[in-house]
């Protein structure tokens, strides 16, 4: 088992107390789970590798590809963006805007910033 000073916050409640349970990290504080960014399973441990961003399942996101949005997403105002949502032409983020790494335009909404958890590469 990891040292949890070397795992990543839960993105949720940011609590530092995360633990693996196979490919995922764990938060037993918000019981979030979730396959930390820049990692792939290799058997029952996680790998890191350096500078791959990787949607809410593992596979590797690249600059234009399409994604569908995974989880509904609550935007300021009235406006909200729908699990199921497809996106398509994304644009990786070389620095994170507040914790967002994927620049994207969608219909209806416009230009947005999404996080590499809450979207599925098609």
């Amino acid at each position: 088992m990891s040292d949890t000073t070397t795992l990543q916050a839960c993105p949720e409640c940011h609590e530092n107390y995360t633990y693996e349970n196979g490919a995922l990290l764990v938060c037993p504080v918000c019981a979030h789970e979730w396959i930390p960014q820049g990692a792939v399973e290799t058997g029952s441990a996680l790998q890191w590798e350096a500078d791959t961003l990787r949607d809410s399942v593992g596979n590797e996101l690249r600059d234009g590809d399409s994604v569908t949005v995974v989880k509904s997403l609550k935007l300021k105002g009235s406006d909200s963006i729908k699990a199921g949502t497809k996106v398509r032409g994304i644009r990786l983020l070389s620095t994170p805007v507040n914790g967002h790494d994927i620049e994207a335009k969608i219909p209806g909404v416009g230009q947005i910033y999404l996080k590499s958890q809450v979207v599925k590469k098609n």
